[in-house]
C-alpha cells in the first residue's frame, strides 16, 4: 500500500455471482451484510472505495439465445442497477454513506455518472457504486471497472472472485493448475488467462493501474489484500502495494 499519510483510493469489482452467495441466484442478505462490514472497515481506515458489480446473479445477456445481443446486454445493465441499490442500502443500514452513480440516465431514480461527481463523493467519504456498466452493450462490467478506476484516479483495481488468484488453468477441474503470484499485463494477454476481458486489461496496462485478483468468498480478504497482496495474484507493478 501507499504511505499512511497518502490517501488510498481503490476500485473493487464484485461479480453478481458473489452477491448471490451459495444460492447461486438473486441476492443473499448474509453475503451482502458480510461484504458491507468489510467495506466499512476500509472506510474507517481512511480508504476511498468505488465499486462495480456484475449482474450475472440475475441475467447474462450473452446467454439468452432467443434475445438480441444488444437487448440482452441492456438487460444485464439493469441487473447491475439492482445489485448496486442493494449494496447502497446495506451500507447505509450499517451506518455508512453510499451513492449509486449510473451510466444509464435514470432521472429521478439515480444520479448520472460523471468523474467530477464521483470524485466529490469519494472525497467526502462516500462509497461510490457505479451501476449500468459503461452504458454501452458489448462491453463487460470488467471493462466498466477498469474505466471507472482510471477515471477516478484509483491506485489499484481489486477483483473479488471465487478463487484465490490467477491460475494457468481452471483449478476446479485441474488439481495440478499452477497459481501465479505476479504477472505483467503482456503475459496475461499473451497467455489468454481470462483474468478480465482484454479491453479491461489493456485499459489498466495503459494507465499503469495494477490489478489484484483474490478470493472474496471470505469478505475479510477485502481488507487483507491491501496489506497482504500474496493472498491473491497481482497483474502489473508492485509500486502501489
Amino acid at each position: 500500500m501507499k504511505e499512511e499519510d497518502q490517501t488510498v483510493r481503490i476500485l473493487l469489482k464484485i461479480s453478481g455471482e458473489v452477491l448471490a452467495g451459495e444460492a447461486g441466484h438473486g441476492i443473499d442478505s448474509l453475503t451482502v451484510k458480510r461484504l458491507t462490514e468489510s467495506l466499512m472497515d476500509l472506510v474507517s481506515d481512511g480508504i476511498q472505495v468505488g465499486i462495480v458489480t456484475g449482474g450475472g446473479n440475475f441475467i447474462r445477456g450473452r446467454d439468452l439465445q432467443s434475445i438480441d445481443r444488444i437487448t440482452g446486454d441492456q438487460m444485464g445493465m439493469i441487473a447491475t442497477v439492482i445489485n448496486s441499490l442493494a449494496l447502497r442500502d446495506a451500507i447505509e443500514k450499517h451506518g455508512g454513506n453510499a451513492v449509486v452513480l449510473s451510466a444509464i440516465q435514470m432521472p429521478g431514480f439515480l444520479e448520472f455518472f460523471s468523474p467530477r461527481l464521483a470524485n466529490d463523493f469519494l472525497e467526502r467519504g462516500y462509497i461510490v457504486i457505479y451501476a449500468g456498466g459503461t452504458g454501452n452493450p458489448c462491453l463487460t462490467t470488467d471493462t466498466a471497472a477498469a474505466l471507472r478506476a482510471v477515471q477516478t484516479g484509483c491506485s489499484m483495481l481489486l477483483k473479488g472472485t471465487k478463487v484465490d488468484g490467477i491460475y494457468d488453468s481452471d483449478p476446479e477441474h485441474n488439481p495440478e493448475a499452477e497459481r501465479f503470484t505476479q504477472l505483467s499485463f503482456e503475459e496475461v494477454l499473451k497467455l489468454d488467462l481470462k483474468v478480465m476481458d482484454a479491453a479491461a486489461v489493456a485499459i489498466c496496462r495503459d494507465a499503469e493501474l495494477p490489478i489484484s485478483i483474490f478470493d472474496i468468498r471470505d469478505p475479510v480478504n477485502i481488507v487483507r489484500i491491501l496489506s497482504e497482496p500474496s493472498i491473491g495474484s497481482i497483474v502489473g507493478g508492485k509500486d502501489s502495494w
